[in-house]
C-alpha cells in the first residue's frame, strides 16, 4: 500500500467530516507510514505532521496501566489485593465496597464505581490525594466484582496507587517507569512542555455548526491518569510496536517481563454488545475483527479524539488523532476500518439492526442518566433516536468549557432477545449497547460506551 494512498484516504475522510487538522500513523510489514492533513488550529494554523502533540484523552489509561504492571512484576503491587492496602485512606459511602475493591477491579473496570467526579483538585502535586478524598461523593452502581462499567475515577484511583507505591507523584512515576524506559520522547503530561512544541487545539461546533477553537484545553491534574497524556503518532507507533514484542524496549533494554506485557491482552471480563470490544483485558479493549484479534483503547478531549488499535498476529498497528468534535471519532474509526480492510483484508462491519418494533419502543423510551449527562431516547413512530447532553445545571455551575452535546440521531435493535441495539448516525454511529431490566422485566438503564445510565422516573423526566 502506498504512503499517497493512505494520504489520499486521511484528506478525502478529513474533508467529509470536516475536521481541520489530523494525524495517522500505520506499523505495516515492519515499517511506519505516515499521513497527515491540515491545522493545529483554525485560529493560529500550523500544518499538523506526525510530530504534532495531540491530546489522547482516554488512550492514556493503558499508561497507566502498564506502569502498575511494572510494579506488579517487581512484587510491589498485588493485582488480587485490596486496594486499601496501598491507598489506606480509600473511604466510599459503601464501606463494604471499599474494603474489597481490589486493583485489578480498578484496571478491568469492574470495581462498580460510577463514572467520574467533575472536581478540579487544583495543579498542586496533592491533587490525586485531594480528589481521592472526594470518593464518598462517588456513587456505586454495582457491587465490585459483579460487572463491568467504565470509570474514569475508577482510573483516577490507579494513579493514587502508584504515587503511593513510588512516593513519586503520578506523572513522575509514570514518566521513570514507562516513558522513558520505552524511548517515548514526544510524550507530556504538564502543559509547558507541550507548549514548548507544535500541538493541535480540539475544535467544537457552535449552533449554527461553525468550529471555533475550544477554549478549555488542559484537563485537572486530577484527572490525568485516566485521561491527561498528549503525544504524536510517531510515538504512539513506538508504543505500539514495544506492546507488539516481548517487553523490549528498542534500546533493548527489559521494561517488563514478555509474560506480564502479554497478560494485559488476555480476557478478564465480558463485555455485552460493546462498540468497544468483546472483553477488558487488563484496560485494553479486546475485540474479534473479521475473526482477527485485535487489542486497543481510544479517547477524547475537549474537541480532540484518538484511536489506537493493534493486531498481534499480523504485526500490525494505527494510530489515528482528529482535532475537532463530534465527528472526530467518525474519522479515527472510519481511517482505522479502511487500513483494517486494504492492509490486512480485515472487514468491520456494523451489525444490521431490525425492523421498527413498536411495542419494544415504547418499553425503552425515555430518559437515562449518570452524573453529568443525560441520554434521551425518543421514537416518532417510525424509528427510535438517541440524543446525549450534558446536563444544564452542569453546563451553568461549570466555569470551563464543555464538549458539544449530540442531537438526537437514528439508533435501532439488533437481533436477538438481549436489548441490544445500535447508533446508526450522527457522531455517534457505530455504538452499540444494551438495556438492562429489573426482575419485573422493566428496563431501568441502559449501557453506552461502557457506561452505566440509570432510568430517570417519568415524573421527573
Amino acid at each position: 500500500m502506498s504512503h499517497d494512498k493512505l494520504s489520499d484516504v486521511v484528506q478525502a475522510t478529513a474533508a467529509k467530516f470536516g475536521i481541520p487538522g489530523v494525524a495517522v500513523g500505520i506499523w505495516a510489514d515492519g515499517q511506519e507510514i505516515f499521513a497527515a492533513h491540515g491545522v493545529t488550529s483554525l485560529d493560529n494554523p500550523l500544518p499538523v505532521d506526525q510530530h504534532t502533540l495531540f491530546q489522547l484523552g482516554s488512550t492514556t489509561k493503558p499508561f497507566t496501566a502498564t506502569a502498575l504492571m511494572r510494579l506488579v512484576a517487581d512484587g510491589r503491587v498485588d493485582l488480587d489485593a485490596p486496594v486499601r492496602r496501598y491507598v489506606p485512606e480509600l473511604e466510599l459511602a459503601d464501606e463494604q465496597a471499599a474494603a474489597e475493591i481490589t486493583v485489578l477491579n480498578l484496571l478491568n473496570h469492574t470495581a462498580g464505581l460510577e463514572w467520574n467526579l467533575l472536581s478540579d483538585t487544583g495543579d498542586g502535586d496533592d491533587a490525586l490525594a485531594e480528589f481521592v478524598a472526594k470518593f464518598p461523593e462517588l456513587r456505586q452502581i454495582a457491587p465490585p466484582g459483579t460487572r463491568a462499567s467504565y470509570s474514569q475515577a475508577g482510573f483516577n484511583l490507579v494513579g493514587r496507587i502508584l504515587e503511593k507505591v513510588t512516593g513519586l507523584t503520578y506523572e513522575q512515576a509514570v514518566a521513570s517507569l514507562v516513558l522513558e524506559p520505552v524511548g517515548l520522547s514526544s510524550s507530556f503530561f504538564a502543559p509547558e512542555d507541550v507548549r514548548a512544541r507544535r500541538f493541535a487545539e480540539g475544535h467544537n461546533p457552535g449552533e449554527d455548526g461553525t468550529l471555533s477553537v475550544a477554549q478549555e484545553w488542559q484537563v485537572p491534574r486530577c484527572q490525568n491518569p485516566g485521561g491527561g497524556l498528549k503525544s504524536t503518532v510517531a510515538d504512539l507507533l513506538r508504543w505500539a510496536r514495544f506492546h507488539l514484542a516481548d517487553g523490549r524496549a528498542e534500546s533493548g533494554a527489559q521494561v517488563l517481563p514478555a509474560d506480564v506485557l502479554r497478560r494485559m491482552q488476555v480476557p478478564t471480563v465480558e463485555l455485552q454488545a460493546s462498540s468497544l470490544g468483546d472483553a477488558f483485558g487488563i484496560c485494553w479493549f479486546l475485540r474479534d475483527v473479521d475473526g482477527v484479534r485485535t487489542f486497543g483503547h481510544g479517547g477524547s478531549a475537549n474537541g480532540q479524539f484518538a484511536e489506537f488499535l493493534i493486531v498481534p498476529e499480523r504485526n500490525f498497528a494505527i494510530a489515528a488523532v482528529a482535532n475537532a468534535g463530534p465527528d472526530g471519532t467518525s474519522f479515527n474509526q472510519a481511517v482505522v476500518r479502511w487500513a483494517l480492510e486494504n492492509y490486512l483484508g480485515v472487514v468491520d462491519r456494523d451489525p444490521e439492526p431490525i425492523p421498527y418494533d413498536a411495542a419494544r419502543a415504547q418499553e425503552i423510551v425515555g430518559q437515562y442518566d449518570i452524573d453529568v449527562m443525560t441520554l434521551t431516547i425518543a421514537t416518532d413512530g417510525t424509528g427510535l433516536t438517541l440524543a446525549a447532553a450534558i446536563k444544564p445545571e452542569i453546563r451553568a455551575a461549570s466555569e470551563d468549557e464543555m464538549p458539544a452535546d449530540y442531537e438526537p440521531a437514528a439508533m435501532g435493535l439488533l437481533p436477538g432477545d438481549g436489548d441490544e441495539y445500535i447508533v446508526t448516525e450522527g457522531g455517534l454511529t457505530g455504538q452499540r449497547g444494551f438495556f438492562s431490566r429489573d426482575e419485573n422485566g422493566t428496563v431501568v438503564a441502559i449501557d453506552l460506551a461502557g457506561r452505566v445510565f440509570n432510568r430517570v422516573p417519568a415524573a421527573s423526566a
